[in-house]
C-alpha cells in the first residue's frame, strides 16, 4: 500500500481497536457498530491504495501506461505548447476499482510541472481532458518530448503529485496518483507508432502504449 493510504488506514484501526476495547468495559450495539464500520473502511481503502509490483518492459523508446485502467481515447491534438506542435492523445479512465498509483512513461528528466485548475466533470467524458482540473508534467527524453496529465474526474478531487523540475524519472518510476477514480493522458509526437488500441485495458509502468520513431 502506498504511504498516502497509511495516512488514512491507521487512524480507522485505531478507531477499531479502541471501539473493541469499549465494547468489552461496557458491551454495546453502537461500538460494535462503529469499529465494523470504520474495518470495513479501512479494507477499502487500503484496497483503493494497494501498489502491486509490476514487470517494466524493456526496449529502445517504449511508452507504457502511466495508469492503470480503460484507454477511452486516442485522438489528435492539433496543438500540445510543450510539444510546440500537433500530439496525440491517449487516454486512460480509472475506475474506483483499478490500481491508482501514477508511473513514469519513459525515462527522461521533467523540462515542465503545471497545475491548471478547472472543472469536475466525470473522467471517462472527452472533455475532462480539456476542462477539468489537471496536472502535466513536460519530459523531455533522448528520443523526443511528451507530456503526462493527471486529470481529476467527478468524484476524484485531489492530486498527489511527487516530483519536481529538474528531476530525472526512469520508466515505470511511481511518480503520484489521484484520489477516487480519474484519467490519466499522455500526449507523444504524431510519428510515434501507436500500440495502445480504444477498450485496451492496461496497466501503469507495464503496458507499452507506444514507441518513439
Amino acid at each position: 500500500m502506498v504511504r498516502d493510504g497509511w495516512v488514512i488506514v491507521t487512524p480507522l484501526c485505531s478507531v477499531v481497536v479502541v471501539c473493541l476495547m469499549l465494547n468489552q468495559w461496557r458491551p454495546s450495539l453502537a461500538w460494535g457498530a462503529i469499529a465494523g464500520l470504520a474495518g470495513v473502511l479501512a479494507l477499502f481503502i487500503g484496497f483503493f491504495f494497494r501498489d502491486p509490483t509490476r514487470s517494466i518492459p524493456q526496449g529502445e523508446g517504449l511508452i507504457v501506461s502511466a495508469a492503470d485502467g480503460k484507454v477511452v481515447a486516442i485522438r489528435r491534438i492539433e496543438h500540445e505548447p510543450f510539444l510546440d506542435g500537433p500530439a496525440i492523445q491517449i487516454s486512460v479512465f480509472l475506475s474506483i476499482f483499478n490500481v491508482h498509483v501514477n508511473r513514469i512513461p519513459l525515462t527522461g528528466v521533467i523540462r515542465s510541472r503545471v497545475l491548471r485548475k478547472g472543472q469536475y466533470k466525470l473522467a471517462h467524458q472527452d472533455a475532462a481532458s480539456d476542462d477539468n482540473e489537471q496536472l502535466a508534467l513536460g519530459i523531455e527524453t533522448d528520443k523526443g518530448r511528451y507530456v503526462v496529465k493527471q486529470i481529476v474526474g467527478f468524484i476524484a478531487r485531489r492530486i498527489v503529485c511527487y516530483v519536481q523540475e529538474g528531476e530525472r524519472v526512469e520508466t515505470g518510476f511511481k511518480y503520484g496518483l489521484i484520489r477516487f477514480g480519474s484519467r490519466v493522458d499522455i500526449l507523444i509526437p504524431p510519428e510515434t507508432t501507436i500500440v495502445a488500441k480504444l477498450g485496451d485495458r492496461v496497466k501503469s509502468g507495464e503496458t507499452v502504449m507506444g514507441v518513439f520513431s
